[in-house]
């Protein structure tokens, strides 16, 4: 099913809309949050792209604050959990990269107001 904004919909067996499987995968990634800052990597801007392939492979285009991160290995790997946790969800590939380098101009102006930054 096609709503009017052109995003794919799934009827649920209810028979209502479900949300669609780029949705799942945003809502689950922001439950990973950075250990150092209260605001999950989402709204810091860490998620640079999302790709939702044939057969439900995932594709996640992300970075760090810094290269030095101490949660260097640990965020993308809760990621890569927090998303193969989603029922229909076949393979997940995590790719770090640090171009464009962070700023915090890359974070949600909820972040901001978080962090007190507005």
């Amino acid at each position: 099913m096609i709503d009017t904004s052109g995003k794919s919909l799934s009827v649920g067996q209810s028979g209502t809309l479900s949300l669609d499987l780029k949705e799942k995968v945003v809502q689950a990634i922001k439950t990973v949050y950075d250990p150092e800052i209260p605001v999950d990597v989402y709204e810091l801007g860490l998620i640079y792209e999302i790709n939702v392939f044939p057969i439900n492979n995932i594709f996640v285009l992300m970075t760090l604050t810094s290269p030095s991160c101490p949660s260097a290995e640990v965020i993308p790997s809760e990621v890569e959990q927090k998303i193969k946790a989603i029922e229909g969800v076949n393979d997940v590939k995590i790719e770090l990269t640090f171009d464009p380098p962070y700023s915090q101009d890359m974070m949600s102006e909820a972040a901001k107001l978080e962090l007190g930054f507005m």
